[in-house]
């Protein structure tokens, strides 16, 4: 087989299981807080840590959420199965990289991997985004150069493929929708919290030898969660969030 059609072949594949590779990521973490310790050995500095950490990861979510806010239907998605674009998007975040949702997640990401403070686990983290995600994108490109040809040919020559360049900006062509990011963004929002919390609790536990839970974690946890369920529960029964044409 040849080398292009065996990206392609394993792009689409790591692409159905894009949304099972944080488990795995998880699980390292995990295993990596065993040597979890108190930066310079200070709690307070610890606290910094954690807000910082929550702060990168939130920073994700917002090129997420901006993405997303001006995004039509049909385009930009958490679909599995196979690509789905019924638009090129050259607009907006897309004007800047080809990749923005793919960049909020390296930062969602990354604000996890860094929260256990060892070097050696973001190096990784790092090295098996890109690899994963290079195949992903080598496949989805594919796909678009096929279905929209030289108009994705001339938007992907100016527009570099991850790190974004300010200077293409073009204004969005659809106003930003907030509801579409509540419908849309909630899940990513509280598996942030939920992760950081669990890191948190079990950092505590591997420093301390014993199990504490910080009531500054808790009230973000309970917080979250009832924005999370408020969300999905409008959602799932009603159309108070939904959007002509998005």
């Amino acid at each position: 087989m040849a080398l292009r059609e065996d990206f392609e072949r394993s792009g689409h594949r790591l692409f159905r299981w894009r949304s099972y590779l944080p488990l795995a990521g998880l699980a390292v973490i995990i295993l990596a807080l065993r040597e979890y310790e108190y930066p310079g050995h200070s709690e307070m500095l610890d606290h910094l840590w954690e807000v910082t950490c929550l702060g990168i990861s939130f920073a994700g979510l917002a090129i997420r959420s901006y993405t997303i806010g001006h995004t039509p239907k049909g385009t930009s998605g958490r679909n599995t199965k196979k690509q789905v674009a019924d638009a090129l998007n050259t607009t907006g975040a897309y004007s800047l990289v080809r990749n923005p949702l793919y960049l909020g997640n390296f930062f969602m990401g990354l604000g996890v991997a860094l929260f256990a403070h060892l070097w050696w686990l973001t190096l990784i983290y790092v090295l098996v985004f890109w690899l994963y995600y290079e195949r992903i994108i080598f496949a989805e490109e594919a796909y678009l150069r096929d279905k929209f040809g030289t108009d994705y040919l001339t938007w992907a020559d100016r527009t570099p493929v991850f790190v974004p360049n300010f200077r293409n900006y073009r204004k969005p062509e659809l106003p930003f929708s907030f509801k579409n990011v509540l419908r849309r963004e909630h899940n990513g929002f509280f598996a942030v919290i939920v992760c950081l919390f669990l890191f948190e609790t079990l950092g505590e536990l591997f420093a301390e030898r014993r199990l504490e839970f910080d009531s500054g974690w808790i009230v973000t946890l309970i917080v979250g969660f009832l924005v999370w369920l408020t969300l999905r529960t409008l959602k799932k029964r009603t159309r108070v969030l939904n959007v002509d044409g998005r």
